[in-house]
């Protein structure tokens, strides 16, 4: 019987990201690139024998019931499986909140694996996956992690070739961003045909390995809105360039920028600047990181 699991759940960015249209339902048509990057959440289960579950958080402000993510995974499967004991759900939050970078979905995925791994309840990933869109649209793919295309409305997953590995800047601003408010103010169908990234062009670059192409691609749509709303996005995303970077983009419906850098030394001076430096006014949260590529077995 497992007592206890420490799992990891790990952030993503947006290599490209595109909306193609608005459905009769309200969700929005979408084609991108994801990407899991080092940077990760600690959540910690302890199975307990009274019934419910219990969420602790390392932040005062985020929600320790119903409302948050993780709850919402373990309830879905202990309800679903009928579960008569409860668990406790530690969660250490290090990735930016409401950044563009699936934190949430990430927490709840890595609950949804945990859950099912100590209760034995004997779900494949896959099986994870298609219950794990009803909790979130990127919670399938923080599920899976690694490099993928994600269609649909972000349920729709094919695996692609690990990218070659870089230095990935992450910067956040002082400023959070609604991603509903994105996506009423998305005018997707008035999008000129440069505001869509190159999607197919990204799809080739990965499958090249070819670390300079896929920075020529980078593109996201949602930058249309988010960028003129809140302007420290682009100041972020030019001092970056400036400093170095191949490439960089918001994940995402923002406020995270992401810079790539060929350069390790390029990226430690940039990351230098914006912890020390002119760039410290423009970003809150700063990290160094790479691409997280998991390994075929991994389990979490």
């Amino acid at each position: 019987m497992i007592k206890h699991l420490s799992l990891k759940a790990y952030g993503k960015i947006n290599l490209g990201l595109d909306v193609l249209r608005r459905r009769e339902d309200g969700y929005h048509e979408v084609r991108m690139v994801m990407q899991t990057v080092g940077l990760y959440d600690r959540i910690d289960l302890v199975r307990k024998d009274a019934p419910g579950i219990v969420v602790e958080t390392n932040l005062h402000y985020l929600p320790a019931n119903e409302n948050n993510l993780a709850w919402k995974a373990a309830s879905l499967l202990m309800e679903e499986f009928r579960v008569k004991e409860g668990v406790q759900i530690r969660l250490r939050k290090f990735l930016p909140v409401a950044a563009g970078m699936a934190g949430g979905s990430s927490d709840a995925a890595a609950v949804l694996f945990g859950v099912n791994k100590m209760f034995g309840l004997g779900l494949t990933r896959r099986q994870l996956m298609e219950r794990g869109v009803a909790i979130g649209a990127d919670v399938p793919y923080c599920v899976l992690r690694g490099t993928a295309l994600s269609e649909g409305i972000g349920e729709i997953l094919t695996p692609l070739p690990p990218v070659p590995q870089c230095q990935v800047l992450i910067a956040k601003p002082g400023v959070s961003v609604s991603t509903r408010f994105v996506y009423e103010h998305l005018k997707a169908d008035q999008l000129r045909p440069d505001q869509h990234p190159d999607i197919d062009g990204m799809l080739e670059a990965i499958r090249r390995g070819d670390l300079y192409g896929i920075a020529g691609c980078l593109g996201n749509a949602l930058e249309t809105v988010t960028i003129p709303a809140y302007p420290v996005i682009g100041q972020i995303k030019e001092q970056m360039m400036e400093r170095g970077s191949i490439g960089c983009l918001m994940s995402g419906s923002g406020p995270t920028v992401f810079g790539l850098f060929s350069s390790p030394r390029a990226a430690a001076d940039a990351y230098e600047a914006f912890r020390y430096g002119p760039g410290r006014e423009l970003a809150r949260q700063v990290y160094l990181t790479s691409f997280y590529t998991p390994r075929k077995q991994e389990e979490a």
